[in-house]
């Protein structure tokens, strides 16, 4: 649905810090649901952890809210222009859970869901899954702002 030349024209992030491949299905104002392939290469794992190497939580929370940033910007119906000029804010993160280790040659899988959307304020629910196994959960909330 989204591929990375698309998904860099709405973030702002570069790497290392893109952490959103490819989305995969979106329904403006209700869901998103996207990727993020975890190699080695990834520069995480050159301190996370030497010999052991486990992508960091907060770099999955980050990509869920990444794909969370992608839903809000779309459902608000910006044009290209518009787009250029806003940027998410995150104001909370809550409930974050993890569950399992995620290591390289996962695909790391995010699942977004609206739980209240009003103006320019989105808290979502947020779901990482490797092979349909729920490795991470948080609600987070976010505000767009102009840049």
């Amino acid at each position: 649905m989204l591929d990375i030349i698309e998904i860099q024209e709405i973030l702002p992030h570069r790497y290392p810090l893109l952490l959103v491949d490819r989305i995969t299905d979106m329904e403006k104002g209700k869901s998103i649901i996207g990727y993020k392939n975890i190699s080695i290469s990834e520069p995480a794992f050159q301190g996370h952890f030497p010999g052991h190497p486990i992508y960091p939580g907060v770099m999955i929370l980050e990509g869920m809210a990444q794909a969370g940033g992608i839903l809000a910007l779309k459902s608000n119906d910006l044009t290209t222009e518009e787009l250029k000029n806003k940027v998410i804010y995150f104001m909370s993160i809550d409930k974050a859970k993890f569950r399992t280790p995620v290591k390289p040659g996962d695909k790391l899988e995010y699942r977004i869901e609206v739980k209240k959307l009003r103006g320019t304020i989105i808290v979502l629910e947020g779901k990482a899954f490797v092979d349909d196994a729920l490795v991470a959960e948080a609600e987070l909330k976010a505000m767009i702002v102009d840049k």
